[in-house]
Order: C-alpha cells, then structure tokens, then sequence
C-alpha cells in the first residue's frame, strides 16, 4: 500500500472549494459563463488524469469528507466526484 502525499489532501480540497466558490457565489460575484468555464476546465483536468492518481485524488476526497465537521462541505465534497463525471455513480 503507498503511503498518500500529505500535499495531495491539501491540493484536493483547495480545488474542491474554490469550484464551490464558482457553483455558489453570485451572478454578481463571478460572471456566470467564467464561471461555468473554469468549473468545467477542473472537471476535464481532473478526468484527464491517469487512473492512478485519479485513484488518489478520489481516496483523498473521501478522507476528506470523513473528515469534515462541517456538514455542508462534507456534502459538497462527497458529492463532487459524481458531479464532475469522475465517477458513475451518485453518493448515497
């Protein structure tokens, strides 16, 4: 069993929030075409990645969520797999 990068869990959850940021700010906030592009640019990144290390990324997500005190977030990041395509099916 490898032993996962500590940066690995801290990269993911950045990228988690800032496309939370992007799916819930305002219209006001972000132009919502930007944002929709740079949501759907992380999501095409991250499907492009090697099984391997997509592998990775998810494990380090789900350890996340387990993770996080904060109901909202943990729902956010359970659900972000299925929402960005890098997994069939949805959670729960």
């Amino acid at each position: 069993m490898t032993t996962m990068d500590p940066l690995l869990p801290v990269l993911a959850g950045l990228v988690v929030d800032a496309v939370w940021f992007l799916d819930s700010c305002g219209d006001d906030e972000v132009n919502p075409d930007s944002a929709v592009t740079i949501a759907e640019g992380v999501a095409g990144t991250l499907h492009a990645l090697p099984a391997d290390q997509l592998a990775r990324f998810l494990d380090a997500l789900a350890d996340l969520a387990a993770a996080e005190p904060n109901p909202a977030r943990r729902t956010y990041l359970e659900s972000f797999p299925f929402s960005c395509g890098l997994v069939e099916d949805q959670p729960g």
